[in-house]
Order: structure tokens, then C-alpha cells, then sequence
């Protein structure tokens, strides 16, 4: 791998990882249109490829993790005092709980597709058409929550399990994590900063848990000493810097602005990747 596709690779995933357009889709064409320029097979995924993809999904942990650090501090103190004194009695102790049941029924609902979601990514026209159902998603949410939801700033347990099984759904390439978790936490009534946050702290133990079910997959020490290092530790870095200031001014825009402006984006992207991957690629 080169310099100028690391960084390209990296400015995009953490561009996208938190804006509700798909970064899993916007990898997959972005990588598929730099194997056609550069002459390469894009339906196949190389272990370098494989390992700078969950080099990727780390950069935008750290970013998430670093900024919400106080956030997860404070909430992690508050859960480990409700074990201690056995009452569990404000929203920030109960907090965890929530994230991790979600990303328990995350985990159900990805594993029974995880091969399907594989597949996917050598697939770029399908991705197109995902892209598109991301947007007719983020559309929905937006008409749902304004016309019939109930409002409610906090989360419970049952809405975390709806959000996490939605999140487990968005394991499909082109479906947008943050856009649908977000989506569905605005149609349960969550308000826009609420369901921004709790969406960003859910992606938290995903991301984790599908970096170390990765790593056996590319722990071979051949693959490690063809791997390019700096290139992807350049883009890594990348990613995780432009994910940290793509958190901010999103959730800064999520306060004053509606998701329907990144639906038409998901639909013209998807429509002209359907379009050229399917007829002219």
C-alpha cells in the first residue's frame, strides 16, 4: 500500500464512521474505484487490505474514545459505585448496562450474516443499492420522530435493544451504523443529542469486539512482514484525527439541522455506484 491510498483510506473512514452515510460503503467504492484505476481485481481483498481495515476501525475508536473520555469516566464510575452500594438509581450508573445489552443483541443479530456481510464488500453495485436504503432510513426517522414519537431524552432497556439490534443490521456494507442507530433512537422519541451520544458510545464495544475477532484472521507472521507499516500507521492516524472533529461538528450540526441533507447524499451516491458498477465497471 502507498501513501496516497492510506491517507485517502483514513481521511474517509473518519469522516464517515460517525457521519450517518456508511463508512463501510464509502471504503468499499472508494477501494474499488483505486483498484480500477490502478488495474487491480476489485473483488478481492487482500490480508493487508483486511488488516489496514481494522487498523481503520481502531483510528476511529481511539478518536470516539478520546472524546467522550470524560463521558466514560464519569460513567464508568458511577456503574462501579451502583455495584458497590448494590443501587443502581441515576441514569449515568445504568448507562453501561444499556450499552452492553445493546451490543449483546448486536452480536446476535451479526453473527448469523456475518459471511453475508463479507461477501458484500467485493460487491460494490450492491453497495450502491444499500447506500440508498441507508437514505430512505434517515428520512423515515426524520418524518417518524417530528410527527408520532414520544419524546424522551433517555434511553432504557428497551430501546436499547431495539437500537442495538438495529446497529446489528448495519453490519451490512453500505447500511450506515451511526445513521441507523441514530435514526432509531430519534424514532423512539430520544432528542438529537442523546441519540447522538448514546449511538457514539454503543460504536464503542462494536468496534472492539470486531477488531479482535479480526485479528486471528491476519495474526499469520507472513502477513505481518508484508504488511506496510507506516503507510498504514499514517492512515490510522488519519483516521482517527478526522474522526475526532467529525464527532464534534456533527453532533454541533445534529442540534440545529435535520439528517435529510446526508439521505439525498446517500441517494445520489448510491444511485450512480449502482449505476457504474453494475452497467460500466
Amino acid at each position: 500500500m502507498d501513501y496516497f491510498h492510506t491517507i485517502i483510506m483514513g481521511f474517509i473512514q473518519g469522516l464517515t464512521e460517525f457521519l450517518p452515510v456508511s463508512s463501510s460503503g464509502h471504503i468499499v467504492l472508494a477501494s474499488a474505484i483505486y483498484k480500477l484505476f490502478t488495474g487491480q481485481d476489485f473483488s478481492v481483498a487482500s490480508d493487508e487490505e483486511i488488516f489496514f481495515d481494522i487498523m481503520l476501525h481502531l483510528g476511529t475508536l481511539v478518536a470516539v474514545c478520546i472524546y467522550f473520555r470524560k463521558e466514560i469516566i464519569s460513567v464508568l464510575k458511577a456503574f462501579f459505585l451502583a455495584i458497590k452500594i448494590k443501587k443502581f438509581d441515576n441514569y449515568e450508573a445504568i448507562l453501561p448496562v444499556y450499552i452492553l445489552s445493546g451490543t449483546f443483541f448486536t452480536c446476535l443479530v451479526v453473527y448469523p450474516i456475518k459471511d453475508f456481510c463479507e461477501k458484500l464488500v467485493t460487491l460494490p453495485a450492491v453497495i450502491g443499492l444499500t447506500l440508498i436504503f441507508t437514505g430512505a432510513v434517515l428520512l423515515f426517522a426524520e418524518f417518524f420522530s417530528n410527527k408520532f414519537a414520544k419524546k424522551d431524552s433517555q434511553v432504557n432497556m428497551k430501546k436499547s435493544i431495539f437500537i442495538g439490534i438495529v446497529q446489528g443490521l448495519a453490519a451490512i456494507p453500505g447500511i450506515s451504523r451511526s445513521g441507523s442507530t441514530i435514526a432509531a433512537a430519534l424514532a423512539l422519541g430520544i432528542d438529537r443529542t442523546n441519540a447522538a451520544k448514546y449511538s457514539f458510545l454503543l460504536s464503542i464495544p462494536v468496534i472492539l469486539l470486531a477488531v479482535i475477532y479480526h485479528i486471528p484472521e491476519i495474526s499469520n507472521p507472513e502477513v505481518f512482514s508484508s504488511i506496510s507499516w507506516l503507510p498504514i500507521l499514517t492512515g490510522t492516524f488519519i483516521s482517527a484525527f478526522v474522526g475526532y472533529f467529525c464527532i464534534k461538528y456533527f453532533i454541533a450540526f445534529l442540534n440545529k439541522f435535520s439528517l435529510n441533507i446526508f439521505a439525498y447524499y446517500c441517494f445520489v451516491l448510491g444511485g450512480v455506484a449502482f449505476v457504474y458498477f453494475q452497467f460500466f465497471a
